[in-house]
């Protein structure tokens, strides 16, 4: 099957060029539908194989030169674990769809509201009442089919944390309760894994990223036992969406930095950003 893949692909490539001129070779993504197919194996492994001999999928083509055909392939071959899929979550499993993460465990059991309809990219007037969790998988497939999703209908909990994790590269903390940060981030510690973390509320919000090793939310919200409250600042601020849309978007490039293994991470650093006033600091967490 790898042989007659191989020479398909190398038959159905098209010689273009980088929007900076400089010339490759591409497939188009109607094509690597279509070759998944025959092969019967997913339209990731066919761009993976494409990518193998540097044949560019088209979708891709405005990734290059800051990101390389490696950096492609590192993230096709990652599997990250988003938890929460409301205003953060799904503008963040849109972002990292498009960018080509190649498998996506996505979690959560709750479903739209009206209320929603101000900053969750992925809720509508018609798909009031739907479970959030499957609006995120019709969303991915629809960016691209090709992509593998598991898909998780339920809240997080400390009983079903680590299976949710155990196969993943890297967790992205979406969530709205300080509490079930902490549970997302003692499975992922557990596994062995990063966490990207952020919170929103109004105009204003941080990331920040959490490895296994790593004090991590402890330094930003003080002890679990000692938490006063189980939200954060949106009780009194509520979600803007032009915040909740920057957050996330600081997020998911803090998740290709981690993947791609930049040095230039958030690891012991949160990033606090305002739009109210435009300010931007980055704090040392101890």
């Amino acid at each position: 099957m790898k042989n007659t893949l191989a020479h398909r692909l190398d038959t159905l490539a098209l010689n273009t060029t980088l929007a900076d001129g400089t010339p490759c070779r591409s497939i188009a993504a109607a094509e690597v539908i279509r070759l998944a197919d025959e092969a019967g194996v997913t339209g990731r492994t066919v761009e993976l194989a494409a990518l193998s001999q540097h044949i560019l999928p088209d979708r891709y083509l405005r990734n290059m030169k800051t990101l390389c055909e490696a950096d492609q392939i590192r993230l096709l071959e990652s599997t990250v674990c988003i938890v929460g899929l409301g205003g953060l979550g799904g503008t963040v499993t849109e972002t990292l769809a498009r960018m080509g993460i190649g498998r996506f465990c996505l979690v959560d059991g709750d479903v739209f509201e009206a209320h929603n309809l101000n900053r969750q990219l992925l809720s509508g007037v018609d798909g009031i009442g739907m479970p959030k969790v499957d609006a995120a998988v019709l969303r991915v497939k629809t960016i691209n089919p090709g992509l593998e999703v598991v898909a998780a209908s339920a809240f997080l909990t400390p009983e079903n944390a680590d299976s949710l994790l155990g196969s993943c590269d890297l967790a992205v903390d979406c969530l709205d309760t300080i509490h079930a940060r902490f549970t997302l981030e003692a499975a992922a510690k557990r596994a062995g894994i990063p966490m990207v973390s952020a919170a929103v509320a109004g105009m204003a919000g941080h990331v920040t990223t959490i490895f296994p090793e790593d004090s991590g939310l402890e330094a930003i919200y003080g002890p679990e036992d000692q938490l006063k409250t189980t939200k954060g600042a949106e009780t009194r601020l509520g979600c803007l969406s032009p915040g909740v849309n920057l957050i996330a978007s600081l997020e998911c490039a803090e998740v290709l930095k981690v993947l791609l293994q930049n040095e230039n991470t958030l690891k012991n650093k949160l990033l606090v950003v305002d739009l109210a006033d435009y300010t931007v600091e980055t704090l040392q967490l101890s």
